[in-house]
């Protein structure tokens, strides 16, 4: 893609600093190296240059580098100067690319205008903002597996079967004897079974990358004194929430964000769940179930001390862990339990059991991803739902013999892939997305 305009932006994080960077990206770049610099960099080669303003008056001493076009992170002429990092220099320096030609970068532009000129897809444009808000390492790892490719690989070989077997059927229209053919034909049936669950997995795990890129919500619920403030205190590593033998003591939600394990948990103690007729009791239930209803996991805590246990929660048990507690009391034994886990948070007994327990839930077995570390978003998992749906209906349409609307279910799967990538996209859609991006980025 070629554009008209040139984008300039510092792309060093704001205030004072050792080091800053101006970027300079489009086809005025090696018009403003020269008047910046005196002069044109070798490309791709660091060069001390002192650096002049509009009225070649001198700004600052550093480094610059020239990435002519193709060869460069936005596919443009890209010019970066690296100086010191005071914001007075640096404004003063945006200002002198402005005042020639230049303009402010929106947030985002440049890593948008490699997307538009193919040096990245959408899957990894994304990613190098995940990158930049990785909260822990786990994270990190996933968003630069994903900026590598990771994720897209395995989008296009999904991508490169779909086309194959669409090709086949819409050759096959054109000839009523193959069209007949296709509603029996067992070799067509399992490949679309085997796509189905293909995309199936794919979906669990862009589940377990989207947990590893943006956390997981686990809630705490349970009867009230079940112990949900005392496992909330225990996780966070200080008291978060008060904790009294009164039932009914927490009334609101308490959040922490907590990195446990490599995954980052944003954990939520919740009201005790029991009939009431205290309106603000009332009030904190309703709000501990609607947190329970939009969680990744949910901590059942269960008083083993307390006799027989509480109705089963009404959320659906691959969301549910049961969690024992006050063990300590009751004389069970620590660790995994048949459904759930045993623990005491008083003496951290069965604390490591449910760490992993939570991860597993969470991950997969081991608390690692099964199909590997790649950073995944709620875009991905809604168009891989929707291709995975239109592949179940082309299974239907090959059955019922229509061969045309098995044609058009395949292409509307594909088209749901080629939106994670970027192949078939919107302006409002690349908006939403550049948005969030850092200016510099």
């Amino acid at each position: 893609m070629a554009t008209a305009d040139t984008i300039c932006a510092v792309a060093t994080p704001p205030g004072a600093g050792g080091i800053g960077i101006v970027r300079v990206s489009g086809p005025l770049a090696m018009t403003l190296a020269r008047a910046v610099l005196r002069k044109l960099p070798k490309a791709r080669m660091a060069t001390l240059a002192v650096f002049h303003d509009e009225a070649g008056a001198p700004v600052d001493q550093g480094v610059a580098l020239f990435f002519p076009a193709p060869a460069s992170f936005t596919g443009e002429d890209v010019l970066e100067l690296q100086g010191h990092g005071s914001p007075v220099v640096l404004d003063r320096l945006v200002a002198a690319l402005v005042a020639q030609g230049a303009r402010c970068a929106r947030p985002g532009e440049f890593t948008e205008r490699a997307f538009l000129n193919g040096k990245i897809d959408l899957i990894q444009a994304e990613a190098v903002a995940d990158l930049i808000a990785s909260a822990h390492e786990t994270a990190a790892r996933a968003a630069l597996n994903t900026l590598q490719g990771t994720f897209s690989g395995m989008i296009a070989a999904l991508n490169e079967r779909l086309v194959a077997v669409r090709t086949r059927i819409e050759a096959a229209l054109d000839f009523p004897e193959e069209v007949e053919d296709l509603a029996t034909d067992p070799l067509l049936a399992a490949t679309l079974r085997d796509l189905a669950a293909t995309l199936q997995t794919t979906i669990r795990q862009g589940h377990e990358g989207r947990v590893l890129n943006e956390g997981a919500r686990l809630v705490i619920a349970g009867p009230p004194n079940a112990g949900k403030s005392t496992l909330l205190n225990t996780l966070a590593g200080h008291d978060a929430a008060i904790v009294g033998p009164i039932p009914g003591t927490t009334r609101d939600i308490i959040r922490e964000r907590v990195v446990m394990d490599g995954l980052s948990l944003d954990i939520c103690d919740t009201a005790g769940l029991r009939p009431t007729t205290d309106p603000v009791e009332q009030e904190g239930v309703r709000r501990a179930q609607a947190a329970a209803m939009a969680a990744d996991c949910i901590l059942w805590l269960i008083d083993d001390t307390a006799g027989p246990e509480p109705e089963a929660p009404p959320w659906p048990e691959d969301r549910v862990l049961r969690v024992y507690t006050k063990i300590d009391r009751s004389g069970r034994a620590a660790g995994p339990c048949p459904g759930g886990c045993a623990i005491s948070a008083q003496t951290g007994a069965g604390l490591a059991s449910l760490r992993a327990a939570i991860g597993n839930r969470l991950l997969g077995p081991g608390g690692t991803p099964a199909g590997g570390l790649f950073a995944a978003r709620r875009r991905h998992i809604v168009a891989l739902e929707q291709a995975t749906a239109a592949v179940v209906r082309a299974q239907a349409q090959q059955a019922l013999g229509d061969a045309l609307l098995l044609a058009e279910e395949l292409r509307l799967a594909s088209d749901a892939l080629g939106e994670l990538t970027g192949r078939l996209t919107s302006d409002d859609l690349l908006g939403r997305i550049f948005a969030d991006f850092c200016i510099g980025k």
